[in-house]
């Protein structure tokens, strides 16, 4: 629920004057918008770059993007872009190494753009507080990670529909933001509810053309939260720690291993995956060489290879580790699971696989 005094409403067409308050704030604001038949996240100018009348159907590999006239902007749930990749980048330069004679000079490399995120759903606040514990807390802290998460401007939205392999509520990750967000919106008929989270989101805020929420606001924000808490795809079982730690020996891994692909999709599509490797590029003159971090995954081969040979040599092995790792050991890790609930790795697998359904087929004995 929300507070009264604590929430106010603008048109959809205001949409318009949050962008242009953003920028002349300095923020480069990254959005959803349609590329290629799907929906994308990327740099958003004005609100006509939005995908307004856009919905999503989702199933076990499957994916279309439908129009809809009775679609608002954010009607869809969401497509394989994650926030991660703005935050974590699939690639990039650690340090460029330059030489000169016998002289050898290292620069760091630091890139670190002023975001502004529009329209990320509660999961994704979730999975951007799981991988701040891998990434900014403990001994080993990125730097360009933590620049880029603390001057972030997160627009969180509340979710009004659910995706077909949508589970968020299963995981206690949404589809209402609870905090860890600048303002948070929840877009009603030809309107948002817009509620402010910090002392920079109330800032911005204040320079909005807005009114007080009223009690009918309010209810009709909560009902349609709660209509996507309600439509949820999919369902994780409760307890799915202790359901796969009782399995590791089980043979349905390698049951699991005929139907995987190994092409690693789950990991790259999933927003909490911190998995990564490093590599050199050199020039062909050794003049100069440039050191670069890029998303890697355990379903592949060689990242679990040490002297001697790969550790889990089969893809029965890798699959349970990844799984393993997200529902059980992550909460020995870090205290929390490491899956939010969002069914990318289900939507997005080639072959269909479906974390919730395996679980599920454990729990059974099956």
């Amino acid at each position: 629920m929300w507070g009264l005094n604590m929430v106010r409403v603008f048109p959809a067409d205001e949409l318009s004057g949050l962008l242009t308050v953003l920028q002349k704030s300095g923020y480069q604001v990254i959005g959803p918008k349609v590329e290629d038949a799907a929906i994308v996240l990327g740099g958003v100018s004005d609100i006509a770059d939005l995908p307004k009348g856009w919905v999503d159907e989702q199933d076990g590999g499957h994916y279309r993007l439908k129009s809809s006239k009775k679609a608002g902007y954010f009607d869809f749930t969401h497509g394989s872009h994650t926030w991660k990749r703005y935050l974590f980048p699939p690639k990039e330069k650690l340090w460029t190494a330059t030489k000169s004679g016998q002289k050898i000079s290292i620069e760091e490399h630091r890139d670190a753009p002023k975001y502004a995120f529009l329209g990320v759903r509660a999961c994704e606040l979730t999975a951007m507080e799981i991988q701040d514990e891998v990434l900014m807390k403990g001994d080993y802290v990125s730097e360009s990670y933590t620049e880029r998460r603390e001057q972030a401007f997160i627009i969180a939205l509340n979710c009004r529909r659910a995706g077909g392999t949508c589970f968020c509520v299963s995981q206690g990750a949404g589809p209402k933001a609870k905090g860890g967000f600048d303002l948070a919106l929840t877009e009603l008929k030809d309107r948002f509810l817009v509620e402010a989270g910090t002392d920079r989101g109330e800032k911005v805020l204040a320079q909005l053309k807005t009114v007080e929420a009223t009690k009918a606001d309010i209810k009709a924000a909560d009902k349609a939260v709660q209509k996507a808490a309600d439509g949820m795809g999919r369902k994780m079982p409760a307890k799915a720690a202790s359901i796969l730690e009782k399995n590791l020996e089980s043979p349905r891994w390698d049951e699991i291993a005929k139907r995987c692909l190994d092409c690693a999709n789950c990991t790259f599509v999933c927003p909490t995956c911190f998995c990564s490797t490093t590599t050199d590029e050199t020039s062909l003159d050794g003049a100069t060489a440039e050191r670069f971090r890029q998303w890697d995954s355990c379903f592949t081969l060689d990242y679990s290879y040490i002297h001697g040979g790969a550790i889990r040599n089969t893809g029965g092995e890798r699959y349970r580790q990844w799984i393993t790792h997200k529902l059980t050991h992550w909460h020995e890790q870090f205290g929390t699971s490491g899956c939010v609930g969002c069914g990318r790795c289900i939507t997005w697998c080639p072959v269909g696989i479906d974390i919730t359904a395996e679980v599920n087929a454990f729990r059974k004995g099956k």
